[in-house]
């Protein structure tokens, strides 16, 4: 019988003599397999239950990266190891579990410390009882009146009256040169002068005098005086005020209230500069 003769059909093989080679079990090559994966899957469950259990109470580091098996999976199987509980989720009070919180899957997650703080303010430091109180400023020292005509000499209080005096460098002389400029006393838009032990200028019988004040109405009349401009320059005339058109004047360098008079005289004399105080 040639060596290539056409093979019969299977299902008559009895026709020409040929019969099935019975040697070899049907469907080996697949049970192999089938046997190779069942062996795969079972290795990669019980790596998968061990790495499970090893890393019960420890949170991952790399949750979400794939963990590629040993050298007893064949066919390359991967496997994701499961995030833990203290990763993925967390427990609030009340039983419930809240939705996990994204993580860097690129470093270990870091425990941050309780914030610290704000720094309380210092509180200013109080005035210790012993620290004594700012002491007031001096008073400004009181004005001097001066002559135009006599640039040299000033009013000042000598035994009640006021005169035109020249004044030396005597304590006396320039405290008797020295007065206080007040509100007027009857006229607040107007002039009073006291003298340093509390006294007032005023006129007396139309002469300039040195008097305590009474209360009356009378007293603070004479003691008022009214400033007006002056021809000379920087200089002022003062005007009775229970008295209008008379001014003070100096005669014979005593200060009087003499009527205006159209004179250059009259002017020079009625003309004063009131300066910083002498004292």
């Amino acid at each position: 019988m040639p060596k290539d003769k056409s093979r019969p059909p299977l299902d008559r093989p009895w026709e020409s003599g040929w019969a099935p080679d019975t040697t070899r079990a049907p469907g080996t090559r697949r049970l192999w397999l089938a046997g190779v994966l069942a062996l795969a899957t079972i290795t990669a469950c019980v790596t998968a239950v061990t790495v499970l259990e090893n890393e019960g109470g420890e949170p991952a580091t790399e949750a979400a990266e794939p963990t590629t098996l040993g050298s007893s999976a064949p066919g390359g199987l991967i496997s994701f190891a499961t995030p833990s509980e203290d990763v993925g989720e967390t427990q609030g009070k009340d039983g419930d579990r809240r939705p996990p919180s994204p993580t860097h899957t690129t470093s270990a997650p870091t425990s941050a410390g309780p914030s610290p703080k704000p720094d309380k303010k210092t509180p200013a430091p109080s005035p210790s009882k012993g620290t004594s109180k700012p002491s007031k400023p001096p008073a400004p020292h009181g004005i001097s009146i001066r002559s135009v005509n006599y640039p040299d000499r000033y009013w000042r209080v000598r035994d009640g009256y006021v005169r035109l005096d020249q004044i030396g460098s005597g304590p006396e002389q320039r405290e008797d040169a020295t007065f206080e400029r007040v509100s007027g006393l009857a006229d607040s838009s107007c002039y009073s002068f006291t003298t340093a032990d509390g006294r007032y200028l005023r006129h007396r019988s139309f002469v300039l005098v040195e008097d305590t004040d009474d209360g009356s109405a009378l007293f603070r009349k004479d003691a008022t005086f009214c400033p007006r401009p002056s021809a000379l320059s920087g200089a002022v005339m003062l005007e009775s005020v229970n008295y209008p058109g008379r001014f003070l004047r100096h005669r014979n360098f005593q200060l009087r209230v003499e009527p205006y008079q159209h004179d250059g005289l009259y002017r020079a004399d009625s003309a004063f500069r009131l300066v910083a105080g002498l004292d």
